[in-house]
């Protein structure tokens, strides 16, 4: 047997439901004890995954690639056939957790054309409903696009009022608002670009 490679993915730093990179690695490990573990954080929707392609490149005959999910490996049809078709081509056996072997038979392509389908769906219904509900709260009063505010407009208020007799180190060090933070939100206070030295 050759080399088992383990490759777990995660599309933020932050996957949860079973996703984190801990996760899956300990997955792997629990089934190959001895696996080589390769994580990356980039997104499933992209096909270029420099990580993901060199693990796939660097593959022989016998050696075993493992993930604990289908998405982990692929999320479209058409993606997941051709990388499928190339490993089985050149010998080497995969392993989705969740799934069994990957067979190289026509009962075992026809199964994985339909995974990868269900797979194709599902995410496009994630998609969906996400956007449905990014539209739904643009209608709602005092929406923002992104990240929460970490700080409320009081307390930028009160850093911003400081700096009138306090040094900006100061201010850091009594409000705990980062340099950084402070200078961005100057910049926004008289209109200038937020890359604006």
């Amino acid at each position: 047997m050759g080399k088992i490679i383990g490759y777990c993915r995660v599309s933020t730093r932050t996957q949860l439901d079973g996703n984190s990179l801990e996760q899956q690695s300990m997955e792997i490990r629990n089934r190959y004890n001895n696996a080589f573990i390769i994580e990356e954080q980039y997104s499933g929707a992209k096909e270029d995954r420099p990580k993901f392609n060199s693990v796939v490149a660097g593959l022989i005959a016998g050696d075993i690639l493992v993930v604990t999910k289908l998405d982990r490996f692929c999320r479209t049809v058409t993606e997941g056939l051709r990388y499928v078709e190339n490993l089985h081509r050149r010998g080497v056996i995969i392993h989705i957790l969740n799934m069994g072997l990957v067979e190289d038979t026509p009962v075992g392509k026809m199964l994985l054309t339909n995974l990868f389908a269900f797979a194709e769906f599902e995410r496009a219904m994630i998609l969906e409903r996400t956007q449905a509900g990014k539209a739904i709260a643009r209608q709602k009063e005092g929406y923002r696009e992104g990240r929460p505010l970490k700080f409320t407009k009081r307390q930028m208020d009160y850093a911003t009022e400081m700096l009138r007799t306090h040094t900006m180190r100061e201010v850091v060090d009594i409000t705990r608002i980062s340099e950084s933070t402070l200078k961005r939100e100057l910049r926004r206070r008289r209109g200038l670009p937020e890359n604006f030295i």
